[in-house]
């Protein structure tokens, strides 16, 4: 048996991809950013996948499903936005995961969303999602879990994870993953020979500024204050500015000069399989995908402590 996921929010399928692999079955996926749509669709393609607003959703025409997946939009509650929290639409669109989960009553609902949330406006936030959650009547768990820690991923990524049941002994069976050594660096995720010359930065106006700051095994991006260092073999959080702003790609010193990482290399650190599948366009669009998306091997790990926490339940 395999235990049935609605997904909302679902972006280019990170979440997804990590429930799968965990032994459940995407039903049904919503998503907006017609520009995931496409990337979705690439791989994905018997999934029902509703595009548009999810406040225009007919609840009626989803099937039932035993558990609802929302990587919400976290732009307003990220310490590197400008954290509007609910006084922002993409904040209030948490109660539009709930309009849905009060009509199909999923026995579970998992959430991820950045790190910040748990403290945004001092706590008050977080405060209301709790508190919405248990006037559904579900009872949560939820853990701040960075991907270089939990994931084998050399990625900076503090995500928090909010797990809610809807019956106390699923509750009680279930337990975060237990951290990992990570035994690989960001080094190991990329190409070794020559990239095509768009992705060096030998004619960036701040060329020689970069020249003089970048060191082997180091991986750096530009900030809003210069030039900033990742630890050493790890890669800086991979942000969806990365489709808007050139500068916030991730970039490092490979054998033939400085350059930035690949689609391809950022999907690596994100944990996405090389199978994935790309547009061959749009690339300014994938990367904000692939920042937009989650730690896979992360997600994988709960989403199996989930499906286990059930099935000893369901025996």
């Amino acid at each position: 048996m395999k235990y049935k996921v609605g997904s909302l929010f679902a972006g280019m399928g990170g979440i997804d991809i990590a429930f799968e692999k965990a032994g459940a079955k995407i039903v049904w996926a919503n998503e907006i950013d017609k520009y995931a749509c496409i990337t979705y669709r690439l791989n994905f393609p018997k999934c029902m996948l509703i595009e548009g607003d999810i406040q225009n959703i007919n609840i009626k025409e989803l099937k039932d499903i035993d558990i609802i997946t929302a990587g919400f939009p976290c732009q307003s509650f990220s310490s590197v936005g400008l954290g509007g929290g609910f006084n922002d639409p993409r904040g209030n669109l948490f109660f539009e995961i709930a309009r849905i989960v009060k009509v199909k009553s999923p026995r579970v609902i998992f959430l991820e969303n950045v790190a910040n949330l748990e403290k945004h406006d001092n706590g008050k936030t977080f405060d209301i999602i709790h508190a919405t959650l248990c006037e559904l009547g579900y009872c949560i768990k939820y853990h701040v879990m960075n991907a270089k820690d939990y994931g084998k991923l050399p990625q900076q990524r503090n995500r928090i994870y909010i797990v809610a049941f809807k019956n106390y002994e699923d509750m009680a069976n279930f337990e975060f993953p237990e951290p990992i050594k990570l035994n690989k660096t960001a080094f190991d995720f990329f190409e070794k020979e020559k990239m095509p010359d768009k992705y060096y930065l030998d004619n960036h106006w701040k060329k020689d500024l970069i020249q003089k700051t970048v060191e082997e095994n180091y991986v750096y991006r530009f900030t809003d204050w210069g030039i900033s260092k990742g630890k050493i073999g790890i890669c800086p959080t991979l942000l969806a500015a990365m489709g808007s702003r050139f500068e916030r790609i991730p970039f490092f010193k490979d054998d033939y000069s400085i350059r930035l990482l690949t689609p391809r290399e950022c999907a690596r650190l994100q944990g996405f399989p090389e199978t994935y599948i790309f547009p061959n366009k749009y690339e300014k669009q994938i990367y904000k995908q692939i920042g937009n998306s989650v730690a896979v091997p992360v997600v994988e790990r709960i989403a199996k402590n989930i499906i286990k926490a059930l099935k000893k339940n369901d025996q």
